[in-house]
């Protein structure tokens, strides 16, 4: 077909998807400045593994490494390379660590003489599904502390207990994706280090800074979560989150190069000149990462620091917005991530998804859902602060979710509506939904109809029908 009309189709089926801006259930950026915009277009053709024909762009990538880990307080000096990589997301990063951590276990266990077939990772129910992945793709076991209503997040002492000799490593999420709470990462260190040293183990620390490593070093820098701990062997960040990327890059940086096996780091020499690669994909583009490197330059310390107190301020809006309504119980805290987690205090007549079925007529997309095990009883709603999510547009937010739960007040409450049921059956039995005789039955009703239309039938008149 032509070009025209390809084009044409295409975006016309595209018009059906919803409102980026509007998808509140998103961490992921949706907004970049016009010039980084150019910016990836122009090396949307670039194949970024082809280190050898695009030297530049290997050499911006390793700038943003080495940026990062300077970020998060890792033991490198101003004139050492620090040890990380640029990845497609936060998935990608965590198998890398993962792995990492697998290799390193199983390299000891062999120099023991003991078995190394049953490694595990310690975590909380309230990790990202990525963990899951890792952990059936890669066959080690996911041993998940409970959550408990009130408290979303792992628990560093039970975490603690589920340790063993073949625990590979305890991953502490920086920024839960349930309620955007950080996990106490400093105590889980000191218990950690206390139980080695009983032990004689070494068990390490991930810790998974998907949402929170662009929040905590701008907004908390007193806080102790990174390389400051001296278990916390690797962390992974998002770049297309609070790295303020679009959707495509994440990184993943190690304490040291002891950290990171070297038969998992590969050497391919048929693109040019040796490079060294570790990645699961092989080809992947080099806009995302040269846009990284435009917004680190862009704004600097300071500009990531007023961004992030701007959505600090916005969520503080909307959660005193959401509170102010008498309806809702928020669940999420002041200190973490951007945004505002919250659950009905009675959702008798209506529930959580009722409400974000009812704002998509506003064109709002709010997750609601359930939370994990132990506390699968309570269903909340989650509103992402993003960078483009502006004060006027969370008071507007906060003004359609007021609508809406007006309309459900408003409307009879389940239980009158359950008592007041009939089933057509009972209809045509002549019975109402208690069983109680009704004067007629549908069955006479219809029949009654039906005489009428016969006597009426033979009649030269029009409009009948």
């Amino acid at each position: 077909m032509p070009k025209e009309a390809a084009y044409q189709i295409v975006n016309d089926e595209l018009m059906l998807d919803g409102n980026p801006r509007l998808n509140l259930a998103s961490f992921v950026t949706t907004w970049m400045e016009p010039e980084c915009d150019k910016l990836i277009m122009a090396s949307i053709n670039k194949n970024y593994v082809d280190m050898d024909e695009y030297p530049v762009t290997t050499e911006l990538q390793n700038r943003c490494v080495n940026m990062i880990a300077h970020l998060f307080n890792a033991p490198v000096g101003d004139d050492e390379t620090a040890v990380g990589v640029g990845t497609v997301g936060s998935s990608e990063a965590i198998m890398l660590a993962g792995l990492a951590f697998k290799r390193k276990w199983q390299a000891k266990r062999k120099a023991q003489g003991k078995p190394y077939d049953k490694p595990n990772i310690v975590t909380g129910a309230n990790v990202q599904v990525c963990w899951e992945k890792f952990a059936r793709y890669f066959e080690v076991e996911l041993k998940e502390v409970k959550l408990r209503e009130g408290y979303y997040i792992m628990n560093p002492t039970k975490a603690i207990e589920m340790v063993d000799e073949n625990t590979i490593c305890v991953a502490a999420i920086l920024g839960s994706t349930l309620t955007g709470e950080f996990e106490d990462v400093k105590l889980l260190n000191d218990l950690l280090t206390k139980k080695n040293k009983e032990t004689g183990w070494d068990t390490p620390i991930h810790v998974d800074a998907a949402s929170g490593g662009f929040i905590a070093p701008f907004l908390y820098p007193d806080l102790e979560w990174d390389f400051r701990l001296p278990l916390v062997k690797s962390i992974n960040v998002s770049g297309h989150k609070y790295g303020l990327v679009y959707a495509g890059v994440g990184w993943v940086v190690w304490r040291s190069h002891d950290d990171l096996p070297d038969d998992l780091v590969f050497h391919i020499n048929y693109l040019g000149s040796d490079q060294p690669t570790f990645t699961l994909n092989f080809s992947k583009g080099s806009s995302q990462i040269i846009a990284q490197y435009y917004q680190f330059i862009r704004l600097g310390f300071e500009g990531y620091k007023n961004i992030m107190e701007n959505c600090m301020l916005n969520a503080k809006l909307l959660r005193d917005g959401i509170a102010k309504t008498g309806h809702f119980d928020v669940v999420s805290k002041d200190v973490g991530v951007p945004l505002v987690a919250f659950s009905l205090k009675d959702s008798s007549s209506y529930t959580v998804f009722q409400i974000a079925e009812s704002l998509r007529r506003f064109g709002w997309i709010v997750p609601a859902y359930t939370m994990p095990a132990d506390a699968e009883h309570i269903a909340v709603l989650r509103i992402v602060i993003r960078e483009d999510f502006s004060h006027s547009l969370t008071e507007r937010l906060v003004s359609d979710i007021v609508k809406v739960v007006k309309e459900f007040d408003e409307l009879p409450p389940r239980a009158a509506i359950k008592e007041a049921h009939v089933t057509l059956d009972d209809l045509h039995a002549g019975k109402d939904g208690d069983g109680k005789k009704l004067k007629k039955s549908i069955s006479e009703v219809e029949r009654e109809i039906c005489s009428y239309w016969r006597k009426i039938s033979d009649k030269k008149t029009s409009g009948v029908c």
